[in-house]
C-alpha cells in the first residue's frame, strides 16, 4: 500500500500545482483512478460495408490468382522454349562434328620415357644484400647529409 499512498500523493501534489495568478489550477484534490481513466475514444464515422468489402476482396484476389497462373503459364512456355532450342544444338553440333578415331596404343611393347636433349637448369644463390643504387630514398636521410 505504501507506492499507492505514493502515487496519490504525487497525483495531488501536481493537480495542487499554482498558475501565474498564485491560484491552484485543480480546484480541489482529485483523485488516482479519475486520474488514470482515459476518455473515450470517438467512434468511426465512417460506415463499414462488410458485404462490399468482402466482394471487392474476392475481386481482388481473384485478380492475384489470375496473375499468378499468368506467371506459371509464362515459365513454362519459356522453359519448353529453351529445351527446343537446346535439343536444337545439340542436334546440329552432332550434324557438324566429325567423329576422329583415337589411336590404340601399342601393347606388345612397353613405353619407355625417353631423356631430354637440353641441358639442365643451373641453380643460382640468392642475393640477399640489395645495391647501394636500388636502397629506399627518404627525405630525411637526404636532410641529415
Amino acid at each position: 500500500m505504501e507506492p499507492l499512498k505514493e502515487a496519490r500523493n504525487r497525483v495531488e501534489g501536481s493537480s495542487s500545482s499554482n498558475n501565474s495568478n498564485g491560484r491552484t489550477s485543480g480546484g480541489g484534490k482529485r483523485s488516482l483512478t479519475n486520474c488514470l481513466i482515459k476518455p473515450p475514444v470517438k467512434k468511426n464515422t465512417i460506415p463499414i460495408d462488410l458485404k462490399l468489402r468482402a466482394v471487392e476482396r474476392a475481386r481482388f484476389a481473384h485478380q492475384v490468382a489470375e496473375k499468378r497462373r499468368l506467371i506459371k503459364q509464362y515459365k513454362m512456355e519459356r522453359e519448353r522454349q529453351q529445351k527446343l532450342e537446346e535439343e536444337e544444338e545439340i542436334k546440329r553440333l552432332r550434324k557438324e562434328l566429325i567423329p576422329k578415331a583415337q589411336l590404340m596404343p601399342y601393347f606388345d611393347r612397353p613405353f619407355v620415357p625417353r631423356r631430354s636433349e637440353k641441358q639442365p637448369t643451373v641453380p643460382r644463390e640468392p642475393k640477399f644484400c640489395i645495391p647501394r643504387h636500388k636502397t629506399i630514398k627518404c627525405c630525411r636521410c637526404h636532410a641529415m647529409t
